[in-house]
C-alpha cells in the first residue's frame, strides 16, 4: 500500500528524487515519513511531512540537503536528495502515520503503513 521508487546509482554531489505512492488508505489523513537503512547500520529516520500544514522534520544528517514534499492529489510523497554523499547510500523506505509530533516522528510505533525500499547508491 506504499510503494517507493526512484532510487539508483548517483555520483557524490549528485541528486535523486524518491517517490512514495500510497493506495488503500486516505493519503491526505496521514503524515508521511522517510527512513533509511545502510548495511550493518541501524535504521535512521530521515524526514517527515505533516498532513495538515506541511510542517517538516529532518534528521540533522540531511538538513539542508534533503527536501520532503507531498502531493495529496497524487497520493504521493517525495524526497528530494541533493548533494549526496557516500554516507547517504542506503535502502530508503517510506511510512505513513495518522499523526506524528516532534517527539514521535522518528518512532517506529507511530506508523501504520510501511513501503518496500528503494536502493540509493552513491559512488564514483
Amino acid at each position: 500500500q506504499l510503494q517507493a521508487f526512484g532510487g539508483g546509482l548517483v555520483q557524490p554531489g549528485g541528486s535523486l528524487r524518491l517517490s512514495c505512492v500510497a493506495s488503500g488508505f486516505t493519503f491526505e489523513n496521514y503524515d508521511m515519513s522517510w527512513l533509511r537503512q545502510a548495511p550493518g547500520k541501524k535504521p535512521e529516520w530521515v524526514s517527515c511531512i505533516s498532513k495538515v500544514d506541511g510542517k517538516t522534520y529532518y534528521a540533522d544528517s540531511v538538513k539542508g540537503r534533503f527536501t520532503v514534499s507531498r502531493d495529496n492529489a497524487k497520493n504521493t510523497a517525495y524526497l528530494q536528495l541533493n548533494s549526496l554523499e557516500p554516507e547517504d547510500a542506503a535502502v530508503y523506505y517510506c511510512a505513513a502515520a495518522p499523526r506524528v509530533t516532534l517527539s514521535t516522528w522518528n518512532r517506529d510505533y507511530a506508523y501504520d503503513y510501511w513501503g518496500q525500499g528503494t536502493q540509493v547508491t552513491v559512488s564514483s
